[in-house]
């Protein structure tokens, strides 16, 4: 037996994120530990929309090829993941991570699990919402400790009230 540390997986560090200031914490978390590992960062901003929506004549659906609204959806979670990750690249200071931005839209958690198949570690935060804060994670966050095949850490909410 010796006293090496076991080797660090030389993946990247995925982290959900949706803008949220609970997301926000698991961004800084995944940007810090990025740092010490020095590896690179993933963050992924999975997005759910539904073609249809209720009018007043009833349920409505977004005609066939109307790409640009999906396009411009794409673009506008895309934007914002890149100006948060910025923003807190420049908070945090330290060594230059590289940041691999991805949204897509689906199911958040199959989003996160996909988009993890490469990596070393998964970061999401939680939000704790729904049936008595799903005893404290939110569903993504449950869902992706459940079926993750790789280390998971999920980063409380701030009691401070996540304003970082």
């Amino acid at each position: 037996m010796t006293d090496t540390p076991a080797p660090v997986p030389a993946g990247p560090i995925v982290v959900g994120t949706d803008g949220s200031p609970h997301a926000r914490h698991a961004v800084l978390f995944a940007l810090r530990e990025a740092q010490l590992r020095g590896t690179g960062l993933r963050a992924v901003c999975a997005y759910e929309y539904t073609p249809a929506r209720y009018t007043g004549y009833g349920w409505m659906a977004v005609p066939e090829g109307a790409t640009t609204l999906y396009e411009q959806l794409h673009d506008v979670a895309r934007q914002a993941v890149t100006e948060t990750v910025h923003e807190l690249q420049q908070q945090l200071g330290g060594p230059h991570v590289e940041v691999e931005i991805i949204a897509e839209a689906g199911r958040p958690a199959q989003v996160l699990l996909d988009a993890s198949k490469d990596a070393s570690l998964l970061v999401v935060g939680t939000r704790g919402s729904g049936a008595w804060g799903r005893l404290t994670l939110g569903s993504t966050s449950t869902e992706v400790v459940h079926h993750a095949h790789l280390p998971v850490v999920v980063v409380p909410a701030d009691s401070r009230g996540a304003s970082s």
